[in-house]
């Protein structure tokens, strides 16, 4: 019953409390709050990712959930309408999979709900909550998460809107802005200046000089980045230069046939443990006259460095080492940092749509039966004026079944934007209620 009034007048039901609001909530810890001795100790298993979804499908405090487990991050993202309840789930599930007490885990542990969640949820997305701003790698990531989660069948209206949204939100970032567009590793900076060096990377042939993490991960790119796929290595063991060649389809060849193979290759990238020049100026100039002047590009990632750099005064030889490399890398840091600025807009306004949309969810049910009965009404009743007109035509007689579904649109029009949002100093539950009695829709 109604027994009482606010200050603008409107009614306010003190007895009827309203229905209870789902919650978007996500609890996790990332490369920010978490050393990387905890996130290992975090890093799901496709099996442990699938026993805890079926543990939370089953949770009567969970409605839907999914989990997105990366070495840089642990989160778990769900509707609840019971926040406390659901985490505690969450936090035993973790506490007894990886044997980490629940003290343990609170003080690198961050929970964020509603806009706090979905703006979290954006961000990282589109590679703002990275450890590298902009890297490509995290929503592949969250895509297969969420894949998961909708095969496994936790999720449901809400978390499926909301991901479809990141997802378009991380495309807008991605297209919108440069974030992406600057290299901020070694391995892509070496594949930009690649690029810069030559029209084409589809012909070329790389050479990998040793075996050392860095300059495998820029063969990897490059390699990526090119239709051919020719690789030679070379290694002071041979038997490691066959391994290596085997994985990326390539030949391996001895240190010694370096300054032959110099003819024909285009990009040399070497990182070994020499403390003298693998390759020097008087390697390189007698080749230069053979390859009729084609571009010859080295990327030396070696420390102390591989490449005499007095190859640089050859004409078409283009020497680059690591310093040269974190040069590029640190200016496009500081773009990405200031695209990133950009990006976070986008975010922010995609946070107030999708926020919109999510507050009138509670609506939408009442505002369908609504539309129900007005619908069943407007039939009876054109029903027993059709049976006295029978000398309309077909025509007019869909010309009048028109004019009625737009009389229930236009009369419905103002009452549903009322509902949606009845204003922040009113409680929508009560008019969701009210309404209902009005109408009686509940009989």
């Amino acid at each position: 019953m109604m027994n009482s009034q606010n200050g603008n007048g409107d009614p306010v039901d003190k007895s009827v409390p309203g229905p209870v609001m789902s919650e978007i909530v996500l609890v996790g810890l990332n490369h920010k709050t978490a050393p990387v001795e905890l996130r290992e100790k975090l890093a799901f298993s496709t099996e442990e990712t699938e026993n805890a979804l079926k543990l939370f499908r089953k949770d009567p405090h969970i409605n839907e959930a999914m989990i997105i487990s990366t070495c840089n991050r642990m989160e778990v993202l769900m509707v609840t309408k019971n926040q406390s309840l659901a985490i505690e789930t969450i936090s035993s599930f973790i506490s007894k999979t990886t044997s980490i007490s629940q003290k343990q885990l609170k003080p690198s542990t961050y929970i964020f709900s509603g806009e706090q969640a979905i703006q979290h949820v954006f961000r990282v997305a589109s590679s703002l909550n990275s450890m590298m701003i902009g890297e490509p790698q995290i929503l592949g990531q969250v895509k297969e998460a969420f894949k998961t989660a909708v095969n496994k069948k936790n999720t449901g209206l809400i978390l499926n809107r909301l991901m479809h949204k990141a997802f378009s939100v991380a495309k807008r970032v991605r297209s919108e802005t440069g974030i992406g567009g600057h290299a901020v590793s070694i391995s892509f900076a070496a594949v930009e200046l690649a690029k810069k060096i030559f029209d084409t990377l589809d012909d070329k042939t790389i050479l990998l000089v040793g075996a050392g993490e860095m300059a495998e991960l820029a063969v990897e790119h490059l390699i990526r980045n090119t239709s051919s796929k020719k690789l030679l290595v070379a290694n002071r063991t041979l038997s490691v230069g066959i391994e290596l060649a085997d994985r990326y389809n390539g030949h391996a060849i001895r240190l010694e046939e370096i300054p032959e193979k110099l003819k024909t290759v285009d990009i040399i990238i070497s990182s070994t443990g020499s403390p003298n020049y693998v390759i020097t100026k008087n390697h390189v100039k007698p080749t230069m006259r053979s390859r009729k002047n084609r571009p010859l590009f080295f990327i030396d990632i070696a420390v102390p460095r591989d490449i005499d750099p007095a190859i640089n005064r050859i004409s078409n030889a283009y020497v680059y080492d690591i310093d040269d490399l974190q040069g590029v890398i640190n200016e496009n840091i500081d773009t990405r940092n200031v695209e990133s600025i950009k990006a976070e807009r986008i975010v922010d306004e995609s946070v107030i749509k999708f926020t919109d949309w999510y507050k009138s969810i509670d609506v939408i049910p009442t505002i369908i039966d609504l539309r129900k009965k007005l619908n069943t009404i407007v039939d009876m009743e054109l029903s027993k004026t059709m049976q006295t007109l029978q000398h309309l035509s077909r025509s007019d007689r869909v010309a009048f079944e028109r004019m009625t579904e737009s009389l229930i649109k236009k009369i419905l029009h103002d009452p549903t934007l009322f509902l949606k949002n009845p204003g922040s100093h009113r409680n929508k539950s009560v008019y969701l209620d009210f309404t209902r009695k009005l109408f009686n829709l509940d009989s």
